[in-house]
């Protein structure tokens, strides 16, 4: 899987997404640019997530149940907490109050409580946006925050800094996917949304080349981790005149392509 540097806008024919394929029943805006420039967009999910193994849990040493409150981070958080939970037959105290990052996130609970009969509260997308209802509960609560191995770490600076009573136990990781089957391909371009992805791609191809590959980058910290590979980006978003990644792409394509729309 290496690939192009010679020329700063070289023709692009086929660019690799490092995402899950979008839902085919929404107009993606990369279908989009694949019909307008004529170009081969493939997906593929660079990192994935995988429940942590239960001999691994158990050495955290930490039961749920005596933990009063649960403070949830994304839908990944609930699903493995409660699969891990069943796993090793724990039950939760219906009066167990459930604190979620956003309204998303709180109504994927009805997957596993019978949520109109629980306390459950949420906010818009941080840990900050939960504050007064935390502070309120501050005092009764013993609160658990499950997450992967990368951990929490805006959400236990809060509550260290505010000095809750609470435990963050991991219950899933965040692993680098299988990309031996690309071993053989080659693409004009690859696109990255985080350092996790980067850190993916050398995991499965350690010897990795740029060459003449071009490389698209979402956000400052994963164009920091390309820079640390010394990669060169050919492509960074959000940027004023493309604050998405499709925008950046396309305004690259404007001039790679310029010849064959």
């Amino acid at each position: 899987m290496s690939q192009s540097k010679n020329g700063k806008y070289k023709k692009v024919e086929t660019i690799l997404i490092s995402q899950p394929q979008p839902d085919e029943k929404k107009r993606s805006p990369y279908r989009d640019l694949e019909e307008k420039y004529g170009i081969k967009i493939d997906f593929r999910q660079f990192i994935q997530v995988e429940p942590l193994p239960m001999k691994e849990f158990r050495r955290q040493r930490v039961n749920p149940t005596e933990y009063s409150a649960v403070i949830f981070t994304s839908r990944n958080a609930i699903e493995h907490f409660f699969r891990t939970c069943d796993e090793a037959r724990m039950k939760m105290s219906a009066d167990t109050k459930y604190f979620c990052l956003s309204e998303a996130v709180a109504l994927y609970l009805q997957k596993f409580i019978v949520y109109r009969k629980r306390k459950v509260f949420f906010g818009k997308r941080t840990i900050l946006d939960l504050k007064d209802q935390l502070i309120k509960h501050k005092k009764k609560e013993k609160f658990l925050l499950p997450c992967s191995n990368l951990g929490s770490k805006k959400e236990v600076a809060f509550l260290t800094e505010n000095e809750f009573d609470f435990k963050e136990v991991i219950m899933y990781q965040t692993v680098a996917s299988d990309l031996s089957d690309l071993s053989d391909i080659t693409y004009d371009m690859l696109v990255f949304f985080s350092p996790l992805g980067i850190k993916s791609l050398y995991e499965n191809f350690p010897e990795f080349k740029q060459n003449e590959t071009r490389i698209a980058t979402f956000g400052k910290l994963t164009s920091k981790a390309v820079t640390e590979k010394d990669l060169d980006i050919n492509i960074e978003a959000p940027v004023p005149e493309a604050p998405s990644m499709t925008m950046a792409i396309e305004l690259y394509l404007q001039q790679s392509n310029k010849n064959s729309k």
